[in-house]
This record gives C-alpha cells, structure tokens and sequence, in this order.
C-alpha cells in the first residue's frame, strides 16, 4: 500500500484555468446523447483519463444535481468548474457547455423559417416526427424503469397522466399537488424507495486524482454564511435589472421579450425530472397560452434539439427564436434579429438559476459531504414527471402519426415503432435514430412524391 508521500507524489498536477475552458469548450461541441451521455463524457474524461478528480467527489456532486430543478449535466459541468477554479470557472464551464448549442439551434430555427416549407425538407421532418414520439416514450420508460418501484408510485404516475394529459391541468399544480402526495406515500409505505440509480463507473482504485476523495474543500468552497447571502443577493439584482430592462417601453420590442423571460424563469424552476418533464409545461405555455408557435413547429424544435450537443431543454431556443421572429420584435426587416433575441433570452433565463444553485448551494454540499437521499416529495415528482412524459408523448403522436383528416398515417406508425425497437431493443443512439429517419424520409419522398 502506498504512503501518503508516495500517493501524494503521484497525483496529476491540478489543471489550469486555461486547460479547464479548452475542456469545457470541446465539451460544448461534443456533448451528444442526452443526460446521461453528457455525464458520461465528463466521467470518462475527468475522472478516468484525466484524473482531475475522483470518483466519490464526482459522484457526490452528481447527486447534488440530480435532485436540483434544471438541467443536471450543465449543473454538474457548473459544478466541476467551480470546484476546481472557483466563481469564474463554474460560470465558464455552464455557459461553454450551453454556448455551442445556442449558436447551432439559433442557425436551425433561421433554416427552418427560410426552408422548412421546401419539399425536401418536409419530407425529412415528416419521418423524423415519428423518431420523436419513440425517443419521448423510451424517455419515460427509462425513467419509470428506475423510479416506478411500488404500485402507489404507478398509481400516482397515473394520475398526473390523466391531469395533464386529458384535464389539461396546468403543471406546476400537478408537481406541487404530487409533492405532497410524495410526503404522504413516504409516511404510509416506509419501503417506496428503490435502490438509487448512480452511473456506471471503472475508475482504477487507488489511482490519485488532483480532487481526491479526502482532499478538504478548497477556500472558495468552503460554507460562510455572508458569502452566501451576498451571492443570493448578486443574482437577484441581476435578474431584477434584466426583467426592468425588458419592460421598458423605450425598448420598442414589445410584450414578448418580458413573456420569454416571465415564462423561462418558472420553467427553471420546475424541471424537476429533467427536460422532458417541463416539455408538456413549455407546450402549454408557447403553444396554447401564449401561440408563439404551432404544435406542429414545437414537434419540429424538438426533432432538431434532439439533433444538436447540448442540454435537451436547449429547445426553449428554438421557442424564443420563433416567438421573436412572429412577433417582429425589431420589424418586419429584420425578423431574423428578434428571432436571436428571443433565443437568447429563453436561454439566459432558463439557466441563470441554474449558477445561482450552484454557486451558492455548492459550499453546503462540499460541507457535507453525504450522499443526498431520494426523499418523499421527489419520490412523487418523479413518478409524477412519467405520466407527464407519457401525455406529452400522446399529444406528439395526435400530430405524427395521423394524416392531415384524422386518419392513422400507417407508414409513420411504422417509423415509430421501428425507431422506438431501436432505441430500446437494439440499444441505439439518438442521432443514429433521427438520421435513419429522416433518410427514410428522403427515401419515400423521392419515391411517392409524398
């Protein structure tokens, strides 16, 4: 066993700053698969190959993150960051991990707009569609795969289902109301609590990192109580000089930019279950409330965030970038202006609670140190968060899967079911889905003519 000198003596030499935002700016690029294959290429690059830090503090962050309403791999990317180079190198790693999927989603919508109505590109998103409603409901069934583990939890599920699916129940009531009914399973059954799920993971025992596990929380990351609150503080006025901006009447854009963001904040705060939990949320928002865009162009936002690296949710600027560009935020000559404005504040909003999280709640966890257990109302939000994705998933399929007069559209039946064995038989990813879609697509384009 080796001493403490020699341990010492073969750690890797802690990163710097510049080595971390070439990382998280790569990672940008990259980041591909959902959730869990973010997470898994932070895995894989920081703790197995870099050795930048170990397995238990990776592990110890990620749970933190996965109880956090948002976006848990730019959480934990945020997170990473600021343990290792403080304020500065968390807010750096959020933003390079969302920044490439902003400039390529922005360039999406602008495509869309400008060739969406062409032939060819019809003809891609009518199979692609399809793909879209198998990736929704293999999202929920993975989900329920770890979190449905008692019938009450189904029956509850079930439930939210029903309320958000066909009582049209707006979705902060359903989580609150699930929440509570959390508490209440929690108490009547003491068992309700599966295993918790963590990653898969290989590091080689014994081999030192730069963070290793008994390593004390540098300074920065130590818990003072005025730090806190004047973090609190910083965020809130940031916050509060954005919306006073975007209200202002000499602006000249409008209601819609102090929608985008009235609406982005509340969605950062009730994505508990990850982005397909508060898609039904960000529907009923943009399509039905506010009509920035049709049901048919949010199935489309999706199908193209599906397509980029980034977080899933990054699809709220595909919505800002529409609502921008209807509403002629800065006139009708130039649409494609507002559109970018209107992405990038969906994007700003729905994150900035994202860094408030972590750089205020981080120092807390570092104090601690212990693994953050699966209470009763997280118990119900997500079992809760599968009947959500299960509605969403119905009301995805009324617009794929039958024609223009309500009929079955057997060959995008076909699509999906064919995408949904793929995905969860034979284990494939998501892009390779989508690309197999749409060249099916092209394929039957090119042959009937559609």
């Amino acid at each position: 066993m080796p001493s403490n000198d020699e341990h010492e003596m073969s750690k890797p030499p802690a990163p710097s700053l510049s080595s971390a935002l070439a990382f998280w700016f790569k990672l940008g690029w990259i980041s591909f698969g959902g959730p869990a294959g973010q997470i898994a290429i932070m895995h894989d690059e920081l703790v197995e190959r870099r050795r930048w830090i170990s397995q238990s503090r990776f592990l110890h962050a990620l749970n933190y993150c996965m109880v956090l309403p948002g976006p848990e791999a730019q959480q934990l990317a945020t997170y990473l960051g600021w343990l290792m180079h403080g304020a500065r190198g968390g807010i750096a790693a959020g933003v390079l991990f969302v920044l490439p999927s902003l400039l390529i989603l922005g360039t999406l919508s602008w495509l869309y707009l400008r060739w969406g109505e062409q032939p060819i590109a019809a003809a891609l998103l009518y199979t692609v569609k399809p793909a879209v409603v198998a990736i929704v409901l293999a999202a929920a069934w993975r989900i329920a795969s770890r979190t449905i583990t008692h019938r009450a939890l189904l029956v509850l599920a079930v439930m939210a289902l029903v309320a958000v699916g066909f009582l049209k129940l707006p979705f902060p009531g359903v989580i609150l109301a699930a929440a509570l009914i959390g508490v209440v399973l929690g108490r009547v059954f003491p068992d309700l609590a599966g295993p918790r799920a963590t990653p898969q993971a290989s590091s080689v025992p014994g081999s030192p990192c730069a963070i290793d596990d008994d390593d004390p929380p540098p300074a920065h990351a130590r818990f003072h109580r005025w730090r806190t609150l004047r973090i609190a503080l910083v965020f809130l006025a940031i916050w509060t000089f954005a919306i006073t901006v975007l209200a202002l009447p000499g602006l000249g854009l409008g209601p819609t930019p102090l929608q985008l963001a009235w609406f982005h904040t509340k969605a950062a705060l009730l994505t508990f279950g990850g982005a397909y939990a508060v898609l039904p949320y960000v529907y009923q928002a943009a399509v039905e409330h506010y009509q920035w865009l049709s049901a048919a162009q949010m199935i489309d936002g999706l199908a193209l965030g599906e397509t980029t690296p980034g977080p899933l949710i990054m699809v709220v600027a595909f919505v800002g970038y529409l609502a921008g560009w209807f509403a002629q935020m800065t006139g009708p000559d130039s649409q494609a202006l507002a559109g970018a404005i209107g992405a990038t504040i969906a994007t700003v909003f729905t994150f900035l609670p994202s860094f408030l999280f972590i750089l205020a709640g981080g120092p807390l966890i570092e104090g601690t140190r212990h693994r953050l257990a699966l209470q009763g109302p997280l118990l119900g939000i997500t079992a809760a968060v599968v009947g959500v994705i299960v509605s969403l998933a119905l009301f995805f399929a009324q617009h794929a899967l039958l024609d223009a007069s309500g009929d079955p559209d057997w060959f995008a039946i076909a699509i999906a079911c064919i995408a949904l064995a793929m995905l969860t038989r034979f284990r494939r990813g998501v892009i390779e889905v989508v690309a197999a879609s749409a060249l099916a697509g092209l394929g039957y384009w090119l042959v009937t003519g559609l």
